[in-house]
């Protein structure tokens, strides 16, 4: 069974609409994205005529989700209940600075996907699946070798068409637009601690909304259950809102997990 995990992303998306025009073979049973809830106005624009376009082109498309990151942080802030940690910067009581181990890549989006191949075959469990029975398609490409890792589940196969093409980043903006499909906005959660000081400052002079919805969870967050010290959104740890962006607004575009989260934000 070949599965495409989708991103929304550039990468992701140039493989299901390839898959689609029959360039990559064999054809995918599934295409999964698992939303985690909070990516932009956009990317969600997107992720819509996305799958509005597979479907009409004969592709099996789901959309799921495996909770929602900015619902759940606030909840544990509030309350302290358990969440799956972003990696957060932390800053103790003696001035020390740190980052918490990531775990919101596999809650949110790995387990999303496989929760959902699970549901599709009928399944509770990976127990059903025969070893590699899932060919999972990854939409990484090859300006982002580092980033091919074999899959640590036995009845799955990690499969990078892009690689075996020979793509980068920009071959696939190419072929979408040579295809007449629109490029897709950046992928990433609207609070990523890995945004560059780029991107924060992008999002706060265009796209205002998202702004203030960062900033919000970023001043909530500031005490989590379990973690010690200040948490912070942004590498300076100090408040979103009080960073100066702008002596970095001309630094190189690259954040911290890759220029894409395709389902897997660089692990």
């Amino acid at each position: 069974m070949n599965v495409i995990s989708l991103g929304v992303g550039v990468q992701s998306s140039a493989i299901a609409l390839m898959a689609m025009k029959g360039e990559i073979q064999p054809p995918p049973d599934l295409i999964v994205f698992s939303d985690p809830g909070w990516e932009t106005k956009a990317t969600y624009q997107y992720a819509r005529w996305l799958k509005r376009t597979l479907e009409t082109g004969g592709m099996k498309v789901i959309y799921t989700n495996n909770g929602n990151i900015k619902n759940d942080l606030l909840k544990a802030a509030k309350w302290g209940t358990r969440v799956a940690s972003l990696p957060f910067f932390t800053l103790s009581k003696e001035g020390d600075t740190g980052i918490v181990m990531r775990q919101c890549t596999s809650e949110y989006k790995i387990n999303g996907v496989r929760k959902a191949i699970k549901q599709y075959r009928g399944f509770k469990t990976s127990r059903g699946f025969a070893d590699k029975e899932i060919k999972l398609w990854m939409g990484i490409s090859t300006d982002e070798i580092q980033r091919v890792k074999p899959s640590q589940e036995r009845w799955i196969e990690n499969i990078y068409p892009l690689i075996d093409k020979g793509m980068s980043r920009m071959d696939c903006m190419s072929w979408l637009e040579r295809n007449g499909y629109p490029v897709p906005p950046k992928s990433s959660c609207i609070g990523c601690p890995f945004h560059s000081d780029r991107t924060w400052l992008e999002m706060k002079r265009h796209d205002p909304e998202s702004w203030k919805d960062a900033v919000e969870v970023d001043k909530a967050i500031r005490k989590m259950p379990k973690i010690k010290g200040q948490v912070f959104l942004h590498r300076s740890c100090k408040p979103l809102d009080q960073v100066e962006l702008n002596e970095n607004q001309l630094e190189f575009d690259f954040d911290g997990f890759g220029n894409e989260c395709e389902g897997f934000c660089g692990v």
